[in-house]
């Protein structure tokens, strides 16, 4: 039983100074909450302590992991940090899920490691067949920054530490290559965690005009980075919300300053990189063609005379600014666990069903998709130290993603039909991401994007190693004449 520190326990230690006597025996230590000025034990345990009043706690109905006095519950859930908070603004209820197809939704599916050998075959058969004329070699566009070169060679740097930092290097190196790293912009980082991606966009910005960032993370994250930053030229700012609601038209220095955005990523896990694409070009940019506002850049050239103009289209390429404006200048997007995609919020729906492919046949390519990465390599009892260690957000900076890609409901990869190997499963895990990614590519085109896939940084570094980029087609054509 868990209760008061007994006598028995003194081998234990003593409680720190101001914190609860109260032992936890399934801890094997005393509670760590501090006690009011006076008492031995927190609000939790006073309850259950001997000394104190017989008043009742009970388990807070908003969330169950916290108790109350029971003669307390109606103040408690006027302020409980579990209670639903008035939604922001920018709050739109699933404005970027995607139509829900209910004839395509498939709600009672064979379980993966109950297919037999010869529905497996035909499921690989069938990827094949769709994948075929795919690149499945993707271009090295491996690089870095100087703006890192000081952190990367710290020798304080443990090795994740290091791994992080290569892939934020090489991040923002692939970014300055699309010219999208230049003032006057708003970068929208998804899945921000602590913030580190767009405090190195920051720091390379050095002291560029008018640059602000947006950080979406849904859940509350400790330990950010983005609150050390003080410039004058640059503002950061949290959006606590689930991507699937976000509405960008609605943040206001996206409404007032009309900047172009570029959406960024570092391991944006399956659907939220799809919800991150349609809340960009779907959802933003998508707006200002309903309006049939008039581009900045055409404003400009009728408002000024055309010295003035040339003037200022001379600057804008000294200073890297593109030279017309569009909604969206670009996204930069780190791709992670395909085996977390979902088909109602898929951007590539229409790519699959030009394929004769459904709902139920992505279904097993994104839980097969898994296989190349999920570590078929390792043994059991490192794959359930990772399945311990893993999170449920978005995104983790203590968390690659690399791991637990195929730990299905129903069992392990131990479940598949042996008729395959170590390497011809990762093979098929590498064609199913393709094939998931190269419908985003699709979706991007036909949204007037020209996108490309390219591996951003080495296996050793991390397996997610590919970099989905994207930029504006008429921008990209303009830049392949000159």
């Amino acid at each position: 039983m868990e209760g008061p520190a007994p006598t028995s326990h003194a081998a234990s230690g003593v409680p720190a100074e101001g914190r609860c006597s109260y032992f936890v025996e399934k801890k094997r230590r005393f509670c760590r909450m501090v006690a009011a000025a006076g008492k031995r034990f927190c609000g939790e345990h006073a309850g259950a302590a001997e000394g104190e009043n017989a008043r009742k706690r009970i388990l807070c109905p908003l969330d169950p992991k916290h108790t109350v006095y029971e003669d307390q519950l109606a103040k408690h859930l006027k302020k409980c940090n579990s209670r639903e908070k008035p939604k922001p603004d920018f709050f739109i209820q699933d404005i970027n899920a995607g139509l829900k197809d209910e004839m395509e939704n498939p709600e009672q599916l064979v379980p993966f490691s109950s297919l037999s050998e010869e529905q497996l075959e035909n499921l690989i058969k069938k990827l094949r067949k769709a994948s075929e004329g795919l690149n499945s070699t993707l271009e090295d566009h491996i690089m870095s920054h100087p703006s890192l070169n000081d952190a990367l060679n710290d020798p304080k740097n443990g090795d994740c530490a290091v791994k992080h930092l290569k892939q934020q290097a090489s991040i923002l190196g692939n970014i300055e290559k699309l010219k999208l790293l230049g003032p006057r912009r708003c970068f929208v980082e998804f899945g921000a965690g602590k913030g580190k991606l767009s405090h190195w966009v920051d720091i390379a910005l050095k002291d560029a005009e008018n640059v602000h960032f947006l950080l979406v993370e849904k859940v509350t994250t400790r330990f950010k980075v983005d609150g050390k930053h003080r410039k004058k030229n640059s503002l950061f700012e949290r959006l606590q919300i689930d991507i699937q609601h976000l509405c960008l038209n609605r943040i206001p220095v996206l409404q007032e300053g009309r900047l172009p955005v570029v959406g960024i990523g570092k391991h944006l896990c399956g659907v939220a990189t799809d919800l991150a694409l349609r809340c960009l070009v779907e959802t933003y940019a998508a707006s200002f063609e309903e309006r049939n506002e008039e581009p900045l850049a055409k404003r400009i050239k009728n408002d000024k005379t055309e010295k003035e103009s040339n003037i200022l289209f001379k600057e804008g390429n000294e200073k890297n600014i593109p030279e017309m404006w569009t909604p969206v200048a670009g996204i930069v997007i780190a791709l992670c666990c395909h085996h977390r995609c979902d088909w109602r919020h898929y951007v590539g729906k229409e790519y699959f069903k030009a394929l004769g492919l459904g709902a139920v046949d992505f279904y097993y390519f994104q839980r097969m998709s898994s296989w190349a990465t999920c570590g078929m390599r390792r043994t059991s009892l490192e794959a359930s130290d990772i399945t311990t260690k893993r999170k449920d957000d978005q995104n983790s900076d203590n968390d690659e993603h690399d791991d637990g890609g195929d730990r299905l409901t129903d069992g392990s990869t131990d479940g598949v039909p042996g008729i395959l190997t170590a390497e011809e499963k990762k093979n098929i895990g590498h064609l199913c991401k393709l094939l998931i990614d190269q419908g985003r590519l699709q979706y991007l085109q036909q949204k007037g994007f020209s996108p490309a896939l390219q591996y951003y940084t080495d296996p050793s570094v991390s397996l997610e190693n590919v970099l989905l980029t994207a930029v504006p087609a008429h921008l990209s054509s303009q830049e392949a004449t000159h």
